[in-house]
């Protein structure tokens, strides 16, 4: 009888130390998959989020790939991974300003302004040049590299606010990604620097390489000067067959994310052949050449160097 009671209370307290063990397990695992959810608003602050934060955060990106950030109507999976997400980095200077898209979405997500961040805070910005915008920021900041590393010194320093425990890790992450930005920034100025200078001269679709015109310097032309209602307009299309023929243009460049009938309309009035495709508002889709931040600027490097040095043939 005694053995028998003995034998029950160990068994009892065997199976309270299994319940107890399980339970810590279980707590540990839920704790360690525990991830930072993060929503970005397009793919290029994606890609560098994803650099900073690497396995210790969950990112979605609401415009999709190949899409204009500019003006975006949001989807209802875009609405709840924004409520949910611990922090939210948009990119601000005026890009995600059409139709006040992303205001709205934060407004109607409930989103505290400070887990809401522009990962363009401390850029020094250019303003547009057409009448009546003087006042609005140029927003293609990301095509100067240099700003980029500000992108991911802002990026490091919101995910640090929000997960503490993890500081070490986003500044490593963020310290091995800024080396490689400035080895991107420093080829770009000596490769840029190669070009003929009067050969320097990017006309695209958009005026989105302001920005990049000021840090490399190479000179610049559009049909129009930003993503909006009005593209491709009689007017601009006019002005720009008069700068081609005057600066006597050898190539033209097409952007991926924006439809490249206009530019054909001016090649053929000019008879000055596209050179090539670059990369402005979006990342290219997975596998192609621009399918990171760094990819794409290199990429873009590369079709400019082959385009404009052909024009000294």
């Amino acid at each position: 009888m005694i053995k028998r009671k003995i034998f029950s209370v160990l068994g009892m307290l065997l199976l309270i130390l299994l319940t107890a063990c399980g339970e810590n397990q279980t707590t540990q695992e839920i704790k360690e998959e525990k991830k930072l959810q993060i929503v970005t608003t397009y793919s290029i602050i994606f890609d560098i989020v994803e650099n900073v934060a690497g396995d210790h955060a969950e990112i979605y990106s609401i415009v999709p790939i190949g899409a204009d950030p500019h003006e975006y109507d949001p989807l209802p999976e875009d609405l709840t991974k924004t409520t949910d997400a611990d922090v939210v980095f948009y990119h601000g200077l005026n890009l995600e300003e059409g139709n006040g898209w992303f205001n709205k979405l934060i407004d109607t997500a409930g989103k505290s302004k400070n887990v809401v961040h522009p990962v363009s805070e401390g850029v020094e910005p250019i303003y547009l040049e057409t009448l009546g915008q003087t006042d609005d920021p140029d927003p293609h900041t990301w095509l100067d590299v240099s700003n980029v590393i500000i992108f991911a010194e802002n990026v490091r320093d919101h995910l640090i606010e929000a997960d503490v425990e993890n500081q070490e890790v986003y500044k490593k992450n963020a310290e091995k990604y800024i080396q490689q930005l400035e080895k991107l920034h420093t080829k770009t100025l000596d490769k840029i620097q190669d070009i003929p200078e009067e050969n320097r001269f990017l006309i695209t679709s958009e005026g989105a390489f302001k920005y990049f015109e000021k840090a490399y310097n190479i000179e610049t032309g559009y049909i129009w000067e930003i993503n909006s209602e009005n593209e491709g307009s009689p007017k601009q299309m006019s002005d720009v067959v008069d700068l081609i023929r005057e600066k006597n243009i050898s190539g033209l460049f097409v952007e991926t994310s924006i439809d490249r009938r206009s530019m054909e309309t001016v090649s053929i009035e000019t008879g000055v052949p596209i050179a090539g495709e670059v990369y402005t508002d979006s990342l290219g889709k997975e596998g192609t050449d621009g399918d990171s931040y760094i990819k794409m600027m290199e990429s873009n490097l590369n079709v400019l160097y082959q385009g404009l040095i052909d024009g000294d043939d």
